[in-house]
C-alpha cells in the first residue's frame, strides 16, 4: 500500500478539491454583520477586520464610508456596504457631487487587492416616522444620483444603491393586521411605489431593519414567545393566505412582500439590513434571550427555511450589530448601546454558533486589544457627612458623560445600593476619561482603587487604551468630543 501512495496522492489530492468545490452551502455566506462605531474607544479597524475573518464573517454593513475603515477591509475579500449618512443625502441631490462621492469612496477601492463593494447604502432609516418627513424628499433623489453614478463608472452591475428602511414603512390595516393585507404607510405610498420601480429597474434589493425585540420593548402585552424562533408561540393566522405564523419576523417579512407585490414587484431580492437582540439596557435584553433569538434564527438561515410567503429561500441577512456602543442615542431606550454579539474589547458574551448548526461554541475574540492600566475608581465610604450628600448630583454628573446604561431597572448593574450605583457611574466616568487623575476626584467623593469592583453580573469594566482606541469616528462622537470642551473645565470644579 505504501508504495501506491505517490501513484495516488494526485487523485487523493483531486477528490478532496472536488468535494471542497461540492461542499455544502455554508451559512456565514448569507451572514453579514452591522459595523457601528459610536463608541469613546472603538476598536482599531484592523483589529475588526481580523476579528471578522477570524470568525468566518463575509459580508459587512458599515454606516460611513471612512477611509481607515476600508483600507482595513482592502484585501480580505469581505463583501461590504459602504454609507451615506442621513445628514449628506441633502448633498446628494447634486449629482455633481453624488459623481464625486462615488468617485472618492466606491471607484478608488474598485481593484485586485482593494475594497469588495457590493452595496451602497443610501442613508439609514429615512423615512422613519419619528423624522416626520425630514428626509422625505432628499433621499429618493440622491438614491438615484447613486446609481446613475455608480452606473456612469462602469459599477453598476456589480454594485447596488439601495435604502435601508425601517419596518415602520410598511404595515397592516387595523382592520385586517396580518401579513397578506401588508401596504405601504399612507404618508409615504406614492414615494416608495416609485422607489421600488427604480431599485427594481436597476435590479437592486429592497433593504429593511426588523426587529423581534422592539416589537416586545414596546408593548407590554406583546407575547414573549412570538419574538423567538423555537416555535413555542401561539399561531397567528392569516385568513387571507391560511398560513400560521409562530414568529413575529416571519409576519413582518411577509408583511413587506405583500407591499411589494400590491405595487407589483412580489418577487424583489429583500436584505435584512439589520436584526438582533441587545444584552442590556431593559428587562428583555438579556444575553440569555439573545442567545436564545440567535439560536433559532441562525438554524432557520442554515436550513434556508425563508418565511411562508417566500419559502425555502436564502435570505441576505446583517446582524446588528457587531460590537456595543457606548455613545450611541439612547433616545429609543438603553438598550441602544448594548446591541453587540460582542462586548466593546471584542470579546464574546454568550456562545453562538454561526454556523447554524446549534453547537455550545464561542466566537473568536479579537486579539491584540490593548487596554488600560487595572485601575478602578470607586466612592469613598470614608467621604464626610458633607461630601456624601452631593452624591446624586456628582452620579448624575458621571453619567452624563459616560454609559451608566446598566444601571437602569431591569439591568445587569440594577439593584445595587446607591455606593455601587456611584462607583459604577464613577469608573465608567475615569475610564472615557483614560483613567487621568483628575477624572477620579468628584468633590472628595471617589478614590482609584485595583481592587476590581465588579460582581457576579455587573462589570466595572477597564477601557481599551488610547493606542488600541485612537481611531474615532467624527459623526458618532461629535456630542461626546464637544462634551470634552465642557469637561476640562469642570473637572478643575469638581476636583
Amino acid at each position: 500500500m505504501a508504495n501506491l501512495l505517490p501513484m495516488l496522492r494526485p487523485w487523493l489530492c483531486l477528490l478532496a478539491a472536488m468535494a471542497a468545490v461540492s461542499a455544502p452551502w455554508s451559512p456565514a455566506d448569507a451572514l453579514g454583520m452591522n459595523w457601528g462605531t459610536q463608541a469613546t474607544h472603538p476598536l482599531p479597524p484592523k483589529i475588526v477586520a481580523q476579528l471578522l475573518r477570524d470568525n468566518g464573517i463575509k459580508k459587512v454593513k458599515l454606516f460611513d464610508a471612512d477611509q481607515e475603515t476600508l483600507s482595513a477591509l482592502a484585501g480580505t475579500g469581505i463583501e461590504v456596504m459602504v454609507a451615506i449618512p442621513n445628514v449628506m443625502l441633502d448633498t446628494m441631490t447634486d449629482y455633481d457631487t453624488a459623481k464625486e462621492w462615488v468617485r472618492r469612496n466606491v471607484s478608488r477601492y474598485n481593484f485586485d487587492g482593494g475594497v469588495t463593494i457590493k452595496y451602497v447604502a443610501v442613508g439609514n432609516e429615512p423615512f422613519l416616522a419619528a423624522y416626520n418627513g425630514t428626509f422625505d424628499k432628499v433621499t429618493f433623489p440622491a438614491l438615484q444620483n447613486i446609481q446613475n453614478a455608480l452606473n456612469e463608472a462602469g459599477l453598476g452591475d456589480t454594485i447596488k444603491a439601495t435604502v435601508p428602511l425601517n419596518a415602520d414603512v410598511y404595515m397592516s390595516p387595523k382592520d385586517n393586521p396580518v401579513p397578506s393585507a401588508g401596504r405601504w404607510r399612507t404618508d409615504i405610498t406614492d414615494l416608495m411605489t416609485q422607489m421600488v420601480q427604480f431599485l427594481s429597474n436597476n435590479s437592486a434589493p429592497f433593504t429593511v431593519n426588523i426587529y423581534p425585540f422592539i416589537s416586545l420593548f414596546l408593548n407590554d402585552d406583546f407575547p414573549v414567545n412570538f419574538a423567538f424562533f423555537d416555535g413555542d408561540a401561539t399561531p397567528l393566522v392569516d385568513p387571507g393566505t391560511g398560513v400560521s405564523y409562530t414568529n413575529v419576523f416571519d409576519a413582518n417579512f411577509d408583511t413587506l412582500v405583500a407591499a411589494l407585490k400590491s405595487v407589483g414587484h412580489g418577487d424583489m431580492p429583500i436584505v435584512v439590513g439589520e436584526v438582533g437582540w441587545p444584552t442590556d439596557g431593559d428587562k428583555h435584553a438579556t444575553s440569555a434571550y439573545a442567545q436564545r433569538f440567535y439560536n433559532g434564527l441562525l438554524k432557520r438561515l442554515a436550513a434556508n427555511a425563508g418565511t411562508p410567503a417566500r419559502p425555502n429561500q436564502y435570505i441576505e441577512v446583517y446582524l446588528f450589530g457587531l460590537l456595543d456602543e457606548d455613545v450611541k442615542s439612547v433616545a429609543p431606550g438603553n438598550f441602544e448601546r448594548h446591541w453587540g454579539i460582542l462586548r466593546y474589547d471584542g470579546q464574546p458574551k454568550y456562545p453562538m454558533d454561526l454556523s447554524g448548526q446549534g453547537q455550545n461554541t464561542m466566537l473568536v475574540p479579537a486579539s491584540g486589544v490593548e487596554y488600560l492600566p487595572r485601575t478602578w475608581c470607586v466612592v469613598n465610604t470614608n467621604a464626610g457627612s458633607d461630601a456624601m450628600e452631593k452624591l446624586a448630583d456628582n452620579i448624575n454628573y458621571a453619567c452624563t458623560f459616560a454609559d451608566c446604561t446598566a444601571l437602569g431597572y431591569g439591568s445587569t448593574c440594577g439593584g445595587m445600593d446607591s455606593n455601587g450605583n456611584a462607583s459604577y457611574a464613577f469608573n465608567a466616568f475615569f475610564q472615557v476619561q483614560n483613567q487621568k487623575d483628575e477624572a477620579c476626584g468628584f468633590q472628595g467623593l471617589a478614590v482609584p482603587t485595583q481592587t476590581d469592583p465588579s460582581t457576579a453580573t455587573c462589570n466595572f469594566t477597564i477601557q481599551i487604551a488610547t493606542t488600541s482606541a485612537a481611531h474615532r469616528r467624527p459623526l458618532g462622537v461629535a456630542l461626546f468630543v464637544l462634551a470634552q470642551l465642557v469637561l476640562n473645565l469642570l473637572l478643575l470644579l469638581l476636583h
